[in-house]
C-alpha cells in the first residue's frame, strides 16, 4: 500500500484550475513554469500510478515558451487527454496494444474544441481496453492504480485522468463516459466528475455515429468551480441550441429542490456501508432545508441492464470486428482482452435481441421524464460497492467473472448514458479504510446548472477530504444564492 500525491511548493502548489488561471494574469506564475512544475509531477507520480499513455513533454514546454497566447480562459493551465480521442500528432491507442501506435493526422471534433479553451495538453492518460472495463489492469501495459492508496484501482474508464488529477499532476483532466466513466474515476480518486447531457459538448465522429448515444465527454476536477468554468468557457467556444444554456455558475441557489434517495439499483442493492453513507448524505440536504424523499424501489424498468449489457457488447462487437480497417493492417485480435472478446462473443449470439434492446434504450427517457415531474434531482451512490483492490476485475479472468463483478459494481451509473441526463459525482464521503465514495446527483436533461449549483452548496457544507491531508476552504467564487 502506497499513499501518493505530487502536491508541493512548485508553481502549481495546491491550486485549482480557476486558481492557476489568476495566478497567470496577474504575473504570480508562468506558462512555462506551470508546464514544467507538471511535467516533473508527471514523472514523479507515473511510475508508480500508470496514468501515461502517450507524453509531448518537449511539445507542450515549447507551445508554453511561445511568444503569442493561443486565447481561451484556461490557456496555459496543463491538461491530460484520454487516450480514445485523435489528437493530431498522437497515437490513438483505446488502452491495448493490439494494433502499432500511429500518429493522428489531425484533431478530431473534440479534441479540436477541447484545446479551445486553451488547456496545454502534456499527453495522453491510460484507459481500460476501449473503456469497457470499469478498472485499467491491461495485462502487459499495467494497472493503473489509485493515488489514496496503491493497492486499488483507479477506475475506469477514465482512469489515467483521474490518478493524474487526484495526485495533483494537473488540476483539470478529460474524460469521458459511456457507462459511468466519468463518475467511476470521481468517486474512486475523490474528484468531481459531471458527465453533462447528450449533445453538450461536441462529439467525434464515431460516438456521433451510435444507435443510441450513450457516450459524452468532459472533464475531471478537485473542485466545483474548475468544472462549472470549464462548462461556462465550453459554451463560449460552441453551444447546443437544443440544450437549456448552463451559463456562468458561481455558487448555490436559494431555491430549495425535491429530492428522492434510491440506494436500490435496478439489479442490486447497495452494500450496507454505501447505503449509510447516502443516507448520511441525504440527511445532509435534508439539514441544508431541501425536501428529501427516501424510495424503496428505483423506477427503472427492470430490463434494463440486460439491455445496455447486450449494446455494450455491440459496441465491443464492432471494434473486434472492423478492427483492421479502424486501426490498420497491424491490428492483432488475438491480444485483446477477454473481457473484450467476452463481450464479441456475447452480442453475437444475441443480434436477434438488439433491435428491441436499442428501442428499449432509446424511449427509456420517457420513463425518467416522469419520474422528474415530481422530483428536482436523484441521489444514489455512484458506485454500489466501495472501490476494489487491483485484480478484482482482472480482464485476464474468465469472461463471465469479469462481466458479474463488473455488472454488480458498476450499477448505478450506465442509466444517464442511456437517458443522455446529466449526473455529477461527488466527493462527499469516506470509507472506513478513508477511502474515497462518491455520491451522485441526477438531474433532466440540460440541467448541468441545477446541479453545478447544488454541488457548490454541498462542498461548502462539507469540504472534501483531501489526498495531501490539508484542509482548506471550499474553492467557489463566492457561496450566496443567486
Amino acid at each position: 500500500m502506497q499513499h501518493v500525491h505530487a502536491f508541493g511548493d512548485d508553481a502549481l502548489g495546491d491550486l485549482d484550475a480557476v486558481a492557476l488561471v489568476d495566478a497567470l494574469r496577474t504575473g504570480k506564475v508562468s506558462r512555462p513554469e506551470l508546464v514544467e512544475a507538471a511535467i516533473a509531477r508527471t514523472q514523479a507520480v507515473n511510475p508508480i500510478l500508470n496514468g501515461l499513455a502517450h507524453e509531448t513533454f518537449d511539445q507542450a514546454l515549447a507551445r508554453a515558451h511561445a511568444g503569442t497566447r493561443d486565447g481561451g480562459y484556461f490557456d496555459g493551465v496543463p491538461t491530460f487527454i484520454k487516450d480514445n480521442v485523435d489528437v493530431e500528432g498522437m497515437p490513438t491507442m483505446q488502452g491495448t496494444d493490439a494494433w502499432d501506435p500511429r500518429p493522428q493526422p489531425g484533431h478530431g471534433d473534440f479534441a479540436r474544441f477541447f484545446l479551445a479553451t486553451g488547456l496545454i495538453p502534456l499527453g495522453k492518460t491510460q484507459l481500460s481496453e476501449f473503456g469497457f472495463s470499469a478498472s485499467a489492469e491491461h495485462p502487459r501495459l499495467g494497472a493503473v492504480r489509485n493515488p489514496w492508496d496503491t493497492d486499488y484501482t483507479a477506475g475506469a474508464s477514465s482512469s489515467g485522468s483521474g490518478a493524474f488529477v487526484a495526485a495533483g499532476v494537473v488540476p483539470i483532466a478529460h474524460a469521458n463516459d459511456g457507462g459511468g466513466s466519468i463518475r467511476i474515476p470521481a468517486a474512486c480518486n475523490g474528484l468531481v466528475g459531471l458527465k453533462p447531457s447528450r449533445g453538450r459538448l461536441p462529439l467525434d465522429k464515431m460516438t456521433r455515429q451510435m444507435p443510441v448515444r450513450i457516450v459524452n465527454d468532459g472533464v475531471l476536477t478537485r473542485s466545483v468551480r474548475d468544472t462549472a468554468a470549464f462548462y461556462r468557457e465550453a459554451e463560449h467556444i460552441w453551444r447546443n441550441r437544443r440544450l437549456p444554456p448552463i451559463g456562468a455558475v458561481t455558487g448555490p441557489s436559494s431555491r430549495r429542490l425535491r429530492i428522492a434517495v434510491v440506494t436500490q439499483s435496478v439489479n442490486r442493492q447497495a452494500g450496507p456501508s454505501i447505503r449509510e453513507l447516502t443516507l448520511q448524505s441525504a440527511e445532509l440536504l435534508g439539514g441544508l432545508g431541501h425536501q428529501v424523499e427516501y424510495l424503496d424501489d428505483n423506477p427503472v424498468p427492470s430490463y434494463f441492464v440486460d439491455d445496455f449489457l447486450l449494446y455494450w457488447s455491440l459496441l465491443a462487437m464492432t471494434m473486434v470486428r472492423t478492427g483492421q480497417r479502424t486501426f490498420g493492417e497491424s491490428f492483432d485480435r488475438t491480444k485483446l482482452d477477454n473481457l473484450t472478446l467476452g463481450l464479441d462473443r456475447y452480442a453475437s449470439r444475441n443480434l436477434h435481441r438488439l433491435p428491441v434492446a436499442i428501442a428499449r434504450l432509446s424511449r427509456l427517457r420517457r420513463v425518467t421524464a416522469k419520474f422528474y415531474r415530481t422530483y428536482d434531482i436523484l441521489l444514489t451512490p455512484t458506485l454500489a460497492e466501495e472501490t476494489p483492490r487491483i485484480g478484482h476485475l482482472d480482464p485476464t479472468a474468465d469472461y463471465q467473472q469479469i462481466i458479474d463483478r463488473l455488472v454488480d459494481w458498476v450499477a448505478f451509473t450506465p442509466l444517464q448514458n442511456a437517458t443522455g441526463e446529466p449526473a455529477i459525482s461527488l466527493p462527499m464521503a469516506q470509507s472506513a479504510s478513508g477511502m474515497p465514495v462518491g455520491m451522485m446527483l441526477s438531474a433532466p436533461i440540460g440541467h448541468e446548472r441545477r446541479l453545478l449549483e447544488l454541488a457548490y452548496e454541498l462542498e461548502a457544507a462539507k469540504p472534501w477530504p483531501r489526498i495531501d491531508g490539508s484542509q482548506r476552504k471550499p474553492l467557489s467564487d463566492n457561496v450566496v444564492g443567486g
